[in-house]
């Protein structure tokens, strides 16, 4: 069975404490609430993109451990095929800390554990070349290895998806080249691009200075002012629907499900990235990264 859709990138368990504020050097905050859920940049896609309807699966690795088997429970709950999930018999399984503020802004800190040891020989490459996009996403390791190998192998028909985030981004431009000259569609928010190309101050210059490397489409994330998108030829700005925010975690996640969903489905980039879009306000309402993920039926209904 060929999946529409196939994640590379960490499974963690988040561990989100509601804060009355975020902490600086010196200073002091307490925690008001504490909320556990299933995420990971990759998997927290790829569950928006199961409840969108599409065929799913995911490759990342867990422990033998308590986090492990709930991370592995919820893809199942979630429909995401997991016969990419590689099962370490020891370490542990990755998770984050996550603190939100009353505002919903946040700050997180990851303890990968054996996301950052997967190798090319544990992938089930037959699965992972069976599919039609691959999302791929950051680990803050060696994993990255696996993920350059397995675009080396990756059939021209299929299509690669990146969302770097600022792990990948702070490795620099000459580090990410493999990974970006095979890139189809960059998904990168506006403070990532201007770390990634921090020589350049002209946003047109950067635009086209990340397109020569073969991408196709660019997508660069604005949070609440919404987003640009461009084909090179062709470029929108939209507007992110005014919502109550909640919760950012996993907002830039949810609007990468509604773009992959859009591109997939025939929409044209203005289109997808108004999916995007709602999709993110959907998510940024409630807590947690997949808890306000809309169903295709909501998604369906945007004109």
């Amino acid at each position: 069975m060929t999946l529409d859709v196939i994640g590379f990138g960490a499974l963690n368990l988040d561990r989100l404490f509601q804060v009355n504020q975020i902490a600086c050097k010196d200073e002091e905050g307490y925690i008001e609430n504490l909320i556990e859920s299933c995420g990971g940049s990759a998997a927290n896609t790829i569950i928006g993109l199961s409840r969108l309807g599409l065929e799913t699966g995911l490759i990342g690795k867990i422990g033998s451990d308590k986090e492990g088997e709930t991370l592995l429970n919820n893809l199942n709950k979630e429909n995401v095929n997991t016969e990419g999930i590689i099962k370490s018999g020891k370490g542990r399984s990755g998770t984050v800390h996550g603190y939100v503020d009353r505002k919903g802004q946040r700050a997180l800190y990851v303890d990968p554990g054996v996301n950052d040891e997967i190798n090319t020989r544990e992938i089930n490459w037959e699965y992972a070349l069976n599919t039609k996009l691959l999302h791929l996403t950051s680990f803050v390791g060696k994993s990255i290895k696996a993920q350059e190998s397995l675009l080396e192998n990756i059939p021209d028909h299929v299509i690669v998806s990146l969302d770097p985030g600022m792990i990948y981004v702070n490795k620099g431009l000459a580090s990410l080249e493999k990974i970006l000259n095979r890139t189809d569609i960059l998904l990168i928010n506006q403070m990532e691009l201007d770390v990634l190309l921090t020589t350049l101050k002209d946003l047109d210059t950067k635009i086209s200075t990340i397109l020569n490397y073969g991408i196709k489409i660019l997508v660069m994330k604005q949070g609440k002012k919404g987003c640009l998108v461009t084909d090179g030829s062709k470029t929108h700005l939209l507007d992110a629907y005014e919502v109550n925010c909640h919760d950012t975690t996993g907002a830039g996640d949810a609007f990468n499900s509604g773009f992959i969903y859009g591109i997939l489905e025939g929409k044209n980039i203005k289109e997808s990235a108004m999916i995007g879009n709602f999709v993110a306000s959907c998510c940024v309402q409630e807590l947690g990264a997949t808890t306000g993920l809309p169903s295709k039926s909501a998604v369906d209904k945007i004109r």
